[in-house]
């Protein structure tokens, strides 16, 4: 089943529906990109699959015939006739909603192996995949395509321009690396940036013991940290944490947000100077 621009095109035509600015729509043209994100998700037979933005079902068509077992998400109810057409058959449960409010504990349910497949709308990818790390434990791996730089800050590393908060975050959870890149020619309507495919994957624990530090007093002193990333991190956290604790840390109080790994912004918080 063709997935060119010229369907696409076609079921939107036949269903009376436009892309949507608000849900922040382009959908997927092309199927080898579909198929090569559902190889590169390492999804397959009885793997339990959510997908978030099915859209007008190419990802999810793609996931399907992996033999993995599919819950998709769609925001916009505008879409779910055209949805269904694409999809229904094929054993896919499609399930109304945002994935920002959704109940995803009811959603999950019992299984404790989940693999999120999405590509997310550039506008909310950011705070989707945050609060499914931080309220889906049960989600162990994530293959997400985003805009490259939202991609790039998800996957950083300590030292790079595109390393922030953010990062700290995913890396306190996962590790994150890119494994794609995505032209905007192989969506309808074409986007005017590019897009990455990030995967992510969720560590045994946190990078982080809980016992030495708790996650808010953390990303309390990250957030103050980056939120002046061009000062040295003995005026930024002026306040936050006393003098004495970058010594207690190892860490240089000249240094930069941008320098410290999670593992040094750990120590450095569960210092109660």
């Amino acid at each position: 089943m063709s997935s060119g621009p010229e369907r696409v095109r076609d079921i939107l035509e036949r269903h009376g529906l436009h892309p949507s600015r608000a849900f922040g729509q382009n959908f997927v043209a092309d199927p080898n990109t579909v198929r090569r994100i559902a190889a590169l998700s390492g999804v397959g037979p009885g793997r339990a699959v959510l997908e978030i933005g099915a859209g007008l079902g190419a990802l999810t068509r793609a996931l399907a015939a992996t033999g993995a077992r599919v819950v998709t998400v769609e925001a916009d109810a505008r879409l779910l006739p055209a949805l269904h057409e694409q999809v229904d058959g094929l054993g896919v449960e499609v399930v109304q909603g945002d994935a920002m409010t959704i109940d995803l504990g009811a959603l999950l349910g019992a299984d404790n192996s989940w693999s999120v497949v999405a590509n997310l709308p550039y506008n909310v990818a950011v705070p989707v995949v945050v609060r499914i790390l931080e309220e889906a434990p049960g989600v162990t791996d994530m293959t997400v395509m985003v805009q490259r730089e939202v991609g790039e800050r998800l996957a950083a590393a300590p030292g790079g321009k595109d390393y922030g908060a953010v990062s700290v975050k995913v890396a306190y959870y996962a590790t994150a690396r890119v494994v794609g890149r995505v032209p905007a020619t192989v969506f309808v309507p074409r986007p005017r940036v590019e897009s990455t495919l990030v995967r992510i994957e969720r560590r045994d624990r946190v990078a982080v013991d809980p016992a030495v530090v708790g996650a808010e007093r953390l990303f309390t002193v990250v957030r103050a940290g980056f939120g002046q990333r061009r000062k040295m991190l003995r005026g930024a956290l002026a306040g936050v944490v006393g003098a004495e604790c970058f010594a207690e840390a190892g860490i240089d109080p000249r240094a930069r947000a941008e320098e410290l790994s999670v593992e040094d912004w750990g120590r450095l918080a569960a210092c109660s100077g």
